[in-house]
């Protein structure tokens, strides 16, 4: 979940190691430090709260010269306080040494070290890394020898970054269950925790497996698995770091809402045949083998992404006719799942490497057939699965996913029709209609995007609540859940989805004058008219209503709101997709008009890599 970067090479690492920081802050961001090594001497700086306070204290700092190696990192709490001392790189003697993931083992360690006289300063599991390795290399261990000891005593999760004092020549590597990149670069080397913080230096990536170690150094990197060299294969990435800027836009967040017609465009491109209804994913021939075999699919997320596969659920359903279940990974994981080889598990992961969603399919891979729907190419979740459908929606800077959970349920539908052709549920003509709806998708999301000044000026009116209740029916009602997250997630307002059908079990009891009440309406019947119905019970009961639609003038005709909100009407299936636009941008505009930092929400982090 932090964001950390390392550097070997000629140039000043400092400068290099801030940079790529800043395009991770969204990984983590209570706390910073960076350590730069310059011959046999280590020096470290490190700062609470943001990326920019780090900056200011490195400001006042007297440099002599620059250094060509080093590391840092950005931290969002996982063990101790968000403090300084408890903030990354922690040093231990000759080391230095930075963390991602968590140490399961960490207090029978520290005992150890502690009889061993080790004197710790923090509150931190990672502190126990930097102690052992300083150990092992005292021992009279090599670098790369003392990195494998070391991880050989560590359970848990982790990505490791050291550098010695001893040798200033190279960056120590180690990845388990949590992701690391190298990027190659002409007469240097860039580590990072994620692909944008060394665009900016090279597009030359190599993506390490879990149990690797590496040694790195300006002209040289060096893997190993399980004590043996391995070549990790090199990828050239197509993003230029123009994708990760705001181009022009306040905030991330908004930049990604308009971003969504045209990544739907890429989720789509050459993946159909609106000629003769069929979809052409060939990355899922081994599903389209198994299809009529399958008895039953569980979908595994996290998140704005399980609310995805609730709206999936509807697609494979009606398309494909096979049972879907929708579970919590992190439920998942810790139940004994009755998974057989005519199961279909899928795992849906923006990152690829939420560590619940991980653990989950982990727990289903031998049993059953495994399917990862992600956005990262590469992704731990994704060399895990036996089958891969990317969703190509680019790279996503804010913290609150929107076109990754879009092209999340495009990916979906593709799937549910893929699954509908194999198993010859569907038939071609009904398949066609939904693809043509499909192609026309872009161009709606266009049209839907230009709301946002209504959406905006609803949001004056509606920013000062405390609490909102999100309703919908059907399809609609994973919408509901998602407008409601959020509304929470960025504006830190309270606020909750119900299946409209729900309200009167229990929610209506909160409803008066002073609640704001957001009803997602499509117009398909017969959930319209029963739709309707709960709308009049709000209203009743003196409720400030909002109105989410694709339903005509006609067809609301007597219904009295504080915000009516209209989206274009493309077929029954992609009416949830539209609908849920207005709620994205009314959680920006609530959000702006609070004051809150809409990309990086207080104690939230783009991807979860810790339990």
């Amino acid at each position: 979940m932090c964001g950390i970067v390392g550097y070997a090479g000629n140039r000043d690492a400092l400068s290099i190691i801030i940079g790529g920081l800043e395009s991770l802050e969204y990984r983590g961001y209570d706390s910073a430090g960076v350590s730069v090594l310059d011959g046999g001497t280590i020096d470290t700086t490190r700062a609470t709260g943001k990326l920019s306070e780090l900056k200011r204290v490195l400001a006042a700092k007297k440099r002599d010269g620059s250094a060509p190696l080093g590391i840092g990192h950005t931290r969002w709490a996982t063990h101790g306080r968000p403090t300084e001392t408890n903030a990354h790189p922690h040093s231990a003697g000759r080391v230095s040494l930075i963390h991602n993931g968590i140490i399961e083992n960490y207090i029978p360690l520290r005992a150890m070290l502690e009889e061993r006289g080790c004197v710790f300063l923090s509150e931190t599991d990672t502190e126990v890394a930097a102690h052992l390795l300083n150990t092992l290399l005292a021992d009279g261990l090599k670098p790369l020898d003392a990195m494998r000891a070391m991880c050989a005593q560590v359970k848990g999760s982790y990505a490791f970054l050291a550098i010695d004092a001893h040798h200033p020549d190279r960056v120590l590597v180690a990845k388990n269950s949590t992701p690391i990149i190298i990027g190659r670069g002409e007469g240097e080397n860039l580590i990072a925790s994620d692909i944008p913080a060394v665009l900016q230096h090279t597009r030359r990536i190599v993506v390490l497996e879990d149990g690797d170690l590496a040694e790195v150094t300006a002209s040289s990197v060096y893997v190993e698995n399980r004590g043996a060299e391995v070549v990790r294969k090199e990828e050239t990435i197509a993003w230029d770091p123009i994708t990760a800027q705001k181009g022009g836009f306040k905030h991330f967040m908004l930049k990604e809402i308009h971003d969504q017609s045209r990544v739907v465009g890429d989720t789509l491109r050459g993946r159909m045949s609106e000629h003769d209804g069929s979809v052409k994913l060939p990355e899922l021939e081994l599903l389209r083998e198994r299809a009529h075999s399958l008895k039953r699919i569980v979908m595994v997320a996290c998140g704005t992404a399980w609310h995805a596969c609730l709206e999936g659920k509807f697609f494979i359903e009606e398309f494909a006719g096979i049972p879907c279940e929708v579970d919590y990974a992190s439920e998942f994981r810790y139940r004994s799942g009755l998974i057989d080889n005519d199961t279909l598990v899928i795992a849906v992961s923006q990152s690829g490497e939420t560590l619940d969603t991980l653990g989950a399919l982990e727990c289903a891979s031998g049993k059953g057939l495994t399917l990862a729907i992600c956005n990262v190419v590469g992704a731990s979740i994704c060399r895990k699965a036996d089958m891969v459908l990317y969703t190509h929606a680019g790279p996503e800077i804010s913290v609150a996913s929107t076109k990754a959970f879009t092209t999340q349920l495009v990916a979906l539908q593709l799937l549910a029709l893929f699954l509908a052709e194999a198993r010859s549920t569907m038939p071609a003509a009904a398949r066609r209609n939904v693809l043509r709806a499909m192609v026309e998708l872009p161009a709606a999301l266009s049209q839907t995007i230009k709301i946002d000044s209504e959406v905006a000026a609803v949001a004056k009116k509606f920013f000062q609540a405390r609490d909102f209740l999100f309703l919908g029916r059907g399809r609609c009602y994973p919408i509901a859940l998602e407008g409601a997250l959020k509304l929470k997630e960025i504006s830190y307002i309270h606020a909750e989805g119900y299946p409209a059908g729900e309200m009167k079990h229990g929610p209506i009891a909160l409803i008066d004058e002073s609640m704001p009440v957001v009803m997602v309406l499509q117009r398909e019947k017969p959930l319209f008219e029963k739709t309707l119905s709960n709308l009049k019970e709000v209203e009743a009961r003196g409720a400030r209503v909002i109105v989410v639609t694709d339903a005509t003038d006609e067809d609301m005709q007597g219904i009295v709101t504080q915000g009516m909100i209209r989206v274009p009407f493309v077929s029954h299936e992609l009416s949830p997709i539209l609908l849920n636009i207005p709620l994205q941008l009314l959680a920006y505009h609530v959000a702006v008009l609070n004051g809150t930092d809409v990309d990086l929400p207080r104690n939230l982090a783009k991807s979860v890599t810790v339990e």
